[in-house]
């Protein structure tokens, strides 16, 4: 059964100086495009608009690694930052794929979700977001090779390059991180500002190859590639495993 939420009392009203804050949620073993992409996008809104401020918090403010030599330090804790205007969630591969079984993390995201007046991911961040309780009902997006597990959670996943549903926003692979901050940067501070960002961060993708081949995606290679990764990550939660694979 989908998990259920923990009720969560009403959001509670962030700082008296007005400021709307940002927060981006890291765990050990995040894909750094996934953060620092949108990242990026929410730290030049907070340099445009006065009222905005972006932030990283984690359960510990220490180094954790990520699946790229580069290791990241958050600048908060989760109860530093308990009630942020906007939480966004990224993702990464076999770490996110084991932390949907990490409690103490399901339940930091679910706290700090309930507080947030809009709810982000990148990648496989949504899955994090969906085994917490948080999109059971929604329509909700994720990296291709993962994006229907977001059903066993009681989602619809939709093939979209970011996705809608009321307070939640959530984006597919990596590198659209980058298309969903800058829609939630329209959504919040206006269309205007969101175009003098892509024009700041100069993002007019033209990948050398050109377009991604679809029709490609779902060959044997890569489902084999995504069952082996999962079966890994959740050696040690059989019973969430068979819940995902069964």
């Amino acid at each position: 059964m989908p998990q259920t939420p923990t009720p969560e009392p009403a959001p509670t009203p962030e700082p008296d100086d007005g400021i709307r804050t940002i927060a981006f949620a890291v765990y050990p073993g995040i894909t750094p495009l996934d953060l620092v992409g949108p990242l990026q996008v929410c730290s030049a809104l907070a340099d445009l608009v006065p009222g905005f401020r972006t932030v990283v918090v984690g359960e510990r403010i220490e180094p954790m690694p990520t699946d790229t030599p580069l290791a990241l330090i958050p600048s908060h804790t989760f109860a530093e930052v308990p009630a942020p205007h906007v939480l966004i969630v990224p993702g990464g591969l076999a770490p996110t794929l084991a932390a949907m079984a990490d409690e103490s993390l399901l339940e930091h995201i679910r706290r700090t979700a309930g507080q947030a007046r809009i709810v982000g991911s990148v990648c496989t961040g949504s899955l994090l977001l969906a085994a917490a309780g948080l999109l059971e009902g929604r329509r909700a997006t994720s990296h291709w090779m993962y994006r229907d597990l977001l059903a066993r959670f009681g989602a619809t996943p939709v093939a979209e390059r970011w996705v809608e549903d009321g307070h939640f926003v959530t984006a597919a692979g990596v590198s659209s991180g980058i298309d969903m901050a800058l829609q939630l940067v329209s959504r919040i501070a206006g269309e205007e500002v969101a175009r003098q960002i892509q024009l700041f961060i100069e993002y007019d993708p033209e990948p050398p190859f050109g377009p991604i081949d679809w029709t490609a995606v779902g060959t044997p290679e890569h489902t084999g590639f995504a069952s082996a990764v999962l079966a890994q990550a959740l050696t040690d939660h059989p019973e969430l495993l068979a819940r995902l694979t069964g």
